[in-house]
């Protein structure tokens, strides 16, 4: 079985190719134009399948799609399968533009298949199709009289006309509806949709307490579906004998209101929710149409451009966050019985759709000028660089310009936050450490000097934590020793190897990650906190040693983060955390301004408390003491219960500070 696929590189393109690599047998011929051929390459590396794949030069704006003669005589009659999903999704792309890839480019690739004898003709429409179509629009529908309100929805129309009425093969027909990031790893190709508003949300977050609501209009329903979901049932539909000739709506079956699918990422960013005071009752009295009509208003143009366009959200855009229609599925559902394939709800992925913008498509980092005149060509050392905190700082110093130097023990993870950095066009390199090991960190530390010019900042981030109290701990002393061996051995072994390089080269800075809890002193935290204490207290002696060689150190008194290392504490998952970026960003801030310690308010509360009224506050932390119990793990216990409200109630009063 043989397949044949344009559009391969894009972002529905490539997961229909990984689905196919995955679950079927036989060849896969990708259309892929010049400027496309790095991608592709990169790609097919990853994909591990070269064996499989064969690249045929073309392009969408081509008669034929511009495939040679001789390929198209030499595979006659080998397609089996014939997949159209290149085309352009832009809302805002000029008419002409629209017509010649979306119109043109689906009469070339009809003529194409035809001259290649292919089996079925696989077109990748939308529900665009529906226009203003106002109520149900199933998957019989199609030319209903419905207006299209823009050259994207009349060219996918036209488009899907076109399949229906000259395609010479058997055909089928997918209509996705707004296609988001990938619902496990969040990958999302680019800016586009709801990610438009990701900068309001992010704005609001720094802003605005996140209990506080925020007024907003109901503006209708829409419909979001992510990339594997639209992926695996086109794989899985294309396969399905008897279905020729059909349309399918790879949508949410289930309806989804706008003000909803804001909510869900507005709390995968730790933002505000917004309240829509209007019932729906009434504002369902409207005609569906006005706010389309009236975001063309010049006077409206203007005030969107000046409010909601200056965080990002082109005013264009607005009019096509909700559709007049609602898409019936029941076809798709039929043909996905059995199969294991259904639309995952938004609330459970939000927040990974969320952190892989934040990590990648966030563009604050790589605008700011003062960053990059940091960081720019800086070789930046980063320990525990595959996850969490350590990851999302490498990510950030790549998009400043600066050289990421990776360093943590799985060498595996590593690769990936590298290949991540690569794709964009940034430069990383890896290392491989076991940094509780003082041998390994000597063999690393004169591996960098010996490997690298200079070495311009180090961020001690790696670390180990141990919720545990003093009762439960008497028959674990180790918990302490190898507390110690990471948080503070392993740390200044890091800084003592490579420190007569800094004071050769004149300048260098470290940012240590330390903890809220050397400032609040949390109960059962007595393992980690010393040994962060134990850092904090180094740093600061060894500061006014070596200030007159250009080198210097900043504490960052992290408050509680979001990361792998805070996941086996069940309790965690109600509490408020920052994201791993929102901690990258406090770890750039310190090699951008170099202050001496980058505090919270809360963190310098905790201290002020500690120096002011220490038996007062040693009290209250007793309550809290026995308002949180030791974890389940920690208790020798299966199951741990959710938190109560009194534990709420103290986490939010105090937020950060690690119970």
């Amino acid at each position: 079985m043989t397949y044949f696929v344009t559009g391969a590189t894009g972002f529905i393109g490539r997961h229909l190719v990984q689905e196919l690599l995955a679950n079927r047998e036989g060849e896969i011929a990708l259309l892929v134009r010049p400027a496309s051929q790095p991608r592709v390459e990169s790609l097919i590396r990853s994909w591990g399948a070269a064996n499989r794949i064969s690249v045929v030069p073309g392009d969408l704006g081509s008669p034929m799609l511009g495939v040679a003669e001789d390929w198209i005589e030499e595979h006659r009659g080998d397609v089996d399968h014939f997949f159209h999903v290149a085309a352009l999704y832009d809302m805002a792309a000029a008419d002409e533009l629209n017509e010649q890839l979306n119109v043109g480019g689906t009469r070339s690739a009809l003529e194409l298949a035809a001259a290649l004898d292919a089996g079925i003709f696989h077109h990748v429409s939308s529900v665009a199709v529906a226009g203003d179509y106002q109520g149900l629009f199933d998957e019989e529908m199609f030319d209903e009289g419905q207006g299209l309100p823009s050259s994207y929805h009349r060219t996918k129309f036209e488009s899907e006309r076109i399949v229906r009425e000259e395609c010479p093969v058997p055909w089928r027909v997918y209509r996705p509806s707004i296609v988001v990031g990938h619902s496990e790893t969040g990958e999302m190709d680019k800016v586009d949709g709801p990610y438009y508003f990701f900068p309001l949300f992010k704005r609001l977050r720094d802003t605005l307490p996140q209990w506080l609501p925020v007024l907003g209009v109901d503006l209708g329903d829409t419909n979001v579906v992510p990339v594997d979901y639209v992926a695996s049932a086109m794989d899985h539909i294309a396969h399905e004998p008897g279905l020729d000739g059909q349309a399918f709506h790879l949508v949410n079956p289930d309806p989804q209101r706008t003000v909803d699918v804001v909510n869900a990422f507005a709390s995968a960013a730790k933002a505000p929710r917004f309240t829509v005071p209007l019932d729906r009752r009434l504002t369902g009295l409207l005609p569906a149409n006005l706010l389309p009509k009236a975001l063309q208003l010049s006077p409206v143009q203007l005030a969107l451009r000046e409010t909601i366009g200056r965080v990002g959200v082109p005013s264009e855009v607005l009019g096509h966050v909700s559709f007049p229609s609602q898409f019936a599925a029941r076809r798709t559902l039929r043909a996905l019985r059995g199969s294991g394939i259904s639309c995952p709800d938004l609330d459970s992925f939000a927040p990974a759709l969320w952190s892989y913008w934040e990590d990648h498509l966030d563009e604050d980092t790589a605008r700011n000028d003062k960053l990059r005149e940091t960081l720019g060509g800086k070789k930046v050392v980063i320990t525990g660089a595959s996850s969490g905190i350590g990851r999302s700082t490498a990510l950030k110093v790549a998009q400043a310009g600066g050289v990421p130097i990776l360093v943590a023990r799985g060498k595996d993870k590593l690769e990936e936050t590298r290949d991540d950095i690569e794709r964009t066009g940034g430069t990383a390199f890896v290392y491989a450490c076991d940094l509780s090991d003082l041998e390994a960190i000597d063999a690393l530390c004169d591996q960098l000097c010996s490997e690298h010019e200079t070495i311009d900042f180090v961020v001690n981030n790696a670390g180990r934590s141990i919720r545990r109290s003093l009762a439960l701990s008497h028959d674990r002393f180790h918990d302490f020793e190898r507390t110690m061996s990471l948080n503070y051995f392993g740390a200044i072994r890091l800084v003592m190897g490579v420190l007569d390089k800094m004071r050769a080269q004149g300048h260098g800075h470290i940012v240590n990650i330390s903890s809220i809890g050397v400032q609040t002193s949390p109960p059962r935290f007595s393992a980690y906190v010393a040994s962060k204490a134990a850092l904090d207290a180094w740093s600061n002696v060894v500061s006014s040693e070596v200030f007159g060689d250009g080198v210097g150190f900043t504490t960052i008194h992290m408050p509680l983060v979001k990361t792998p290392m805070i996941a086996p504490t069940k309790i965690y998952d109600a509490f408020p955390t920052i994201t791993p970026a929102q901690a990258a960003d406090m770890v750039l801030e310190a090699m951008v301004e170099r202050p001496h310690e980058l505090n919270t308010v809360l963190g310098t509360l905790g201290a002020v408390a500690h120096t002011l009224a220490p038996k007062t506050t040693f009290r209250v932390l007793h309550m809290a003491y026995k308002v949180f119990p030791d974890s389940a793990a920690a208790r020798g216990d299966e199951d741990d219960t959710g938190p109560t409200s009194e534990q709420l109630f103290l986490a939010r009063l105090l937020k950060g500070v690690h119970w």
